[in-house]
This record gives C-alpha cells, sequence and structure tokens, in this order.
C-alpha cells in the first residue's frame, strides 16, 4: 500500500471512530507519521489489524481495533524460546518476531482492558498480551478474549498456538522534541 493510500485508510478510520480518541485532531495524528510509524503501520495493516489511535493512561498509542484477532497474525506461539522448544509441530513463527519485524510491542492486560471498555472485540478469537517474567520463566504465556460480555484473562504453555488466537499491536507516538 502506498504512503498517500495508508494515510487516508489511517485517517478515515480515524474519523470514523472519534470514540476511541475523542480529544485528539487528525493534524495531531499526522504529525506522528514518520516514515518509521508508517512502516509499522503498513505492516499492521496488511496483517488486518485495522489500526487506529487510542489514548492510554502514559500517552497516545497506534492500536489494533480489528473486530477479532488480526487474521495475519494467528497460529503463532508467544515467544522464539517456545518455538524452536516445542517438540512437535512447531508453528511457522511467533508473536515476538513478529512483533520485532513490526516495530511494534504487545498490549498488556491493563491495555487491552482499557480498549474492551470502549469498545468489544474478541468475541470469537483470543489475543496474547504480554506476560509478566516470571510466569514466562515457568512456560506460560497470558491471553485474552471476551464471552459473555465479560473480559477474561488466561494462561497456557507458551508453546501452544491455536487457529484462532492471534495478537494485538501497539506502537507508541513519537514523542515530540523540545
Amino acid at each position: 500500500m502506498s504512503k498517500n493510500n495508508l494515510e487516508k485508510v489511517l485517517q478515515e478510520r480515524f474519523e470514523k471512530h472519534m470514540h476511541r480518541h475523542p480529544d485528539v485532531s487528525w493534524e495531531e495524528v499526522r504529525d506522528a507519521l514518520t516514515e518509521e510509524v508508517l512502516y509499522s503501520l503498513a505492516r499492521m495493516e496488511e496483517s488486518s489489524g485495522e489500526p487506529d489511535v487510542f489514548r492510554f493512561a502514559d500517552g497516545l498509542s497506534f492500536v489494533d481495533f480489528s473486530k477479532e484477532s488480526p487474521v495475519g497474525r494467528r497460529s503463532l506461539s508467544y515467544d522464539c524460546d517456545a518455538r524452536v522448544n516445542r517438540k512437535k509441530n512447531p508453528p511457522l513463527s511467533d508473536v515476538e518476531s513478529e512483533l520485532e519485524k513490526m516495530g511494534a510491542v504487545l498490549l498488556t492486560e491493563s491495555e487491552y482492558r482499557a480498549m474492551q471498555a470502549i469498545e468489544s472485540f474478541d468475541e470469537k478469537t483470543s489475543s496474547w498480551i504480554w506476560t509478566p517474567k516470571p510466569i514466562r520463566d515457568l512456560g506460560g504465556a497470558l491471553f485474552c478474549d471476551r464471552r459473555y460480555n465479560t473480559v477474561f484473562v488466561y494462561h497456557n504453555g507458551a508453546d501452544s498456538y491455536y487457529a484462532s488466537r492471534g495478537f494485538r499491536a501497539k506502537i507508541e507516538f513519537p514523542r515530540k522534541k523540545d
């Protein structure tokens, strides 16, 4: 997708979903669209993430708002160690490696819940979330979904992967230089 087409898609999505960022102007967003950010947003868009702007407690970010976990980012183990050490049928990739390629980070539980507080998603799929080191050290990883109008957090082996589980990415707005 060309830079102009991507910017047009982002602006249309931004204007259509003002409830996600009521106090943010498109000009502020456009100013944040550096080449590096556009590269990452293009990767998010290509994998069906539908990135848009959202204000977390620590500032503005671009995040995936696709209704279900992005189609182009499913069937992945949590990280490279889990994938490499899986004894049978390892997945083609893992969340950690895909995030690195995208130049993005994984959502935390609180970020996932904040997004779910304004809009429902992952009602048929689930999404890996950032997992604290003590859990990961024991071989586990966390994921979330929404069922029965409630957000649930679950655990699984980090080497597991399912066709209905993917991940949502986040790119923080570049900090303005003073």
